[in-house]
């Protein structure tokens, strides 16, 4: 990330902050109860009936960058109760398969608090709000209108699964889910914010172009309200969730270009070809089906320079059809 000329107007980028726009805009609970109702037609009118139930320090996973600090807590965006219907939303600019898992560490931490004080070993049944999982992803990579992901998915052996958890994705991208954000205004303005960041960044430094497209935004009520009341804390957090998003990418990038796998993680050193080839696919399952034939034109590869190049491709594509132009 570029560093401007420090000035009085400048404001401090501070990287360990983990708030992120979607979570702050949603902490109110009047926003909330609007976000709820529209995925959930429903129609309910009383913010106070709504129990916010984030967590603050609910940990996903270990940090493996230097920015990061190793075991810092990662939030969830945004958990709530209503009518014992216990609703986790969370946003996304990156597919991630492992939702469902991420969702289930959270709701275990999120029962363990809601029973405390309660008798597990009793002959009476503890009654649990229901739990429902929605993925807000308005990434580039191309995804459907809506995604189903299910926990039972990661499992090695799905001959009898004993445990499952699903995960709607929507997608809230310009031309998907279009009657969702019209019923849920600030969505839809959150939607146009992040277009209108994307579009600056292609032209601009990371700073300026979040600081144009706020101006712009409220010059236009896109979530005018919100950006004036916030608007050194939305810079700072756009900043942030942006420069983490291009960071994470170079990681990928990097880690794969050593031949990193899932494999190697559990302890299965495969060949540097062959891992440069799980790695590719590894990448591209992230960006849906991949065709079989060149699956195994992939698998069969056996040329280092190749596979290098490829791997280069995959890490940067945003969808399958981009990664095989580009072979």
């Amino acid at each position: 990330m570029k560093k401007s000329t420090k000035k009085e107007t400048d404001i401090k980028v501070i990287l360990d902050n983990k708030d992120t726009i979607f979570r702050m805009i949603y902490s109110d609970t009047e926003e909330l109860l609007n976000l709820y109702n529209a995925v959930n037609n429903t129609h309910y009118k009383d913010p106070d009936e709504l129990e916010i139930t984030t967590l603050e320090n609910a940990i996903y996973m270990k940090a493996v960058s230097p920015r990061y600090k190793i075991g810092e807590n990662m939030k969830n965006d945004v958990s709530c109760i209503l009518d014992m219907w216990m609703n986790l939303y969370e946003h996304q600019s990156t597919v991630n398969p492992n939702m469902p898992l991420r969702d289930l560490f959270y709701t275990s931490r999120l029962y363990e608090k809601l029973t405390v004080g309660k008798d597990l070993y009793s002959s009476k049944r503890i009654m649990l709000p229901t739990p429902k999982y929605i993925t807000f992803y308005n990434g580039m990579a191309e995804q459907p209108e809506r995604r189903i992901m299910k926990l039972s998915d990661s499992f090695e052996q799905s001959r009898e699964v004993n445990l499952e958890l699903t995960v709607v994705q929507l997608n809230i991208n310009p031309g998907y889910n279009e009657e969702l954000k019209s019923n849920c205004p600030t969505l839809y303005q959150y939607m146009l914010y992040v277009e209108k960041v994307r579009t600056y960044t292609e032209l601009l430094p990371i700073e300026e172009s979040i600081r144009k497209a706020v101006d712009e935004c409220i010059k236009e009520g896109i979530l005018r309200e919100f950006l004036i009341k916030n608007k050194a804390e939305a810079i700072q957090m756009s900043i942030f969730e942006y420069d983490e998003e291009l960071h994470k990418r170079t990681l990928r990038e990097e880690g794969y270009e050593e031949g990193i796998t899932c494999g190697m993680e559990q302890g299965l050193v495969r060949g540097r070809s062959e891992g440069k080839a799980e790695g590719i696919l590894e990448l591209l399952e992230e960006l849906g089906k991949i065709p079989e034939v060149e699956k195994q034109k992939i698998l069969s590869e056996r040329n280092l320079d190749t596979l290098k190049k490829w791997l280069k491709t995959a890490a940067r594509a945003e969808s399958i059809e981009q990664f095989l132009s580009n072979m």
